[in-house]
């Protein structure tokens, strides 16, 4: 099938797609699926808005490529943005507010009625994690290369799924202000800050190499130190790094040699310093420069290891705010390109 005429140089138009690509789902090479759902977010809400604020500011992004000058001819398809789902999550969240306010109250969650509102969230992020899996199933059994735009945090669990089953074993690359080891944080098994709990129980999940950690409880950092698939390089210590000399280069060098050979990246928003992602759902100060995220990923595509697929999650718009779906934007589009310039180094080398 022939592309349709696409001028990268011209004014891109709204068409439902990510950065305007005219690509039809049969043709693409590259799939984004949003996914706008944040029913558990505990401190500030937005996020399930983040796909459409990063669609609409995709338009406004430059489409030459420093890394792979024709990015602009690898055909990407866009999932719509599913309005049920964000309808879901909006209901949902307003019964998950009133159990965390339960919680902070003293209450506990055997409390039989809210018990019962716990199990309807619990069943509902079940039921978009299976969606979210047999979606990104479909994609990866027709060869695409899949990228998730949340969101929250949990939703990805259901394509870490789906890449286990096609990939068998591989890593994680998290770069996030959180640990989210938490077990049912909150009583809500799929958690925003239980997503790297839950990626832990599949057995294909070889290593989860953290990046940018400077928020985490006692449990989580235990869990970090005994489990030996974890390599946390937390914030702290790459900043006192940084302070006595080490380059960002040799530390980036240093994450990516503790990665296996199939990469899956999980990019939280937070694990930018705030100024980039001022609205985001749990804004924690330090973390990385935006281009320290991205020399991180080009180190990664450039080592010979392979990025098999990626998520971008926590961005959340401000009111007449277009910054944070301005900068998710620019980071999905170099997410995407790196993960295809990764398979095309990998072919370069055999």
């Amino acid at each position: 099938m022939n592309r349709i005429p696409f001028d990268p140089n011209g004014v891109s138009r709204p068409n439902g797609c990510f950065f305007g690509f005219p690509d039809s789902g049969e043709e693409a090479k590259i799939v984004f699926l949003p996914v706008p759902w944040d029913v558990t977010t505990s401190y500030g809400i937005g996020t399930a808005d983040g796909p459409q604020a990063i669609l609409e500011a995709s338009l406004q992004v430059d489409l030459y490529d420093f890394d792979l000058p024709d990015a602009w001819q690898i055909p990407r398809g866009t999932i719509p943005i599913d309005a049920r789902i964000r309808d879901r999550s909006a209901t949902l969240q307003h019964q998950a507010r009133s159990i965390v306010a339960h919680l902070e109250e003293g209450g506990e969650v055997s409390d039989l009625a809210i018990a019962a509102q716990l199990q309807i969230v619990n069943q509902a992020s079940s039921v978009l994690n299976d969606w979210v899996y047999e979606r990104a199933r479909s994609l990866l059994e027709e060869n695409k290369l899949v990228g998730l735009v949340g969101g929250d945090h949990s939703t990805p669990l259901g394509l870490m799924k789906a890449l286990a089953q096609r990939h068998g074993e591989y890593g994680i690359l998290q770069i996030d202000a959180h640990a989210d080891l938490r077990q049912a944080f909150e009583g809500f098994t799929h958690s925003h800050a239980s997503i790297m709990y839950n990626a832990l129980q599949l057995s294909e999940m070889t290593h989860l190499v953290q990046v940018g950690i400077r928020d985490a409880c006692e449990e989580e950092r235990q869990l970090a130190i005994s489990d030996s698939r974890v390599v946390m390089f937390d914030d702290w210590q790459l900043k006192a790094n940084g302070y006595q000399g080490i380059s960002w280069h040799q530390q980036c060098e240093a994450i990516v040699a503790a990665l296996p050979e199939k990469v899956y990246i999980s990019f939280d928003i937070d694990g930018l310093d705030p100024r980039f992602c001022p609205h985001t759902g749990t804004p924690v100060p330090g973390g990385l420069d935006f281009n320290q995220g991205i020399y991180l990923i080009q180190i990664l595509a450039r080592s010979g290891k392979t990025i098999i697929g990626f998520d971008l999650c926590e961005v959340a718009p401000g009111m007449n705010d277009e910054w944070d779906g301005n900068v998710g934007a620019r980071l999905l589009y170099k997410l995407s390109n790196l993960m295809y310039l990764s398979g095309r180094s990998r072919s370069n080398k055999k």
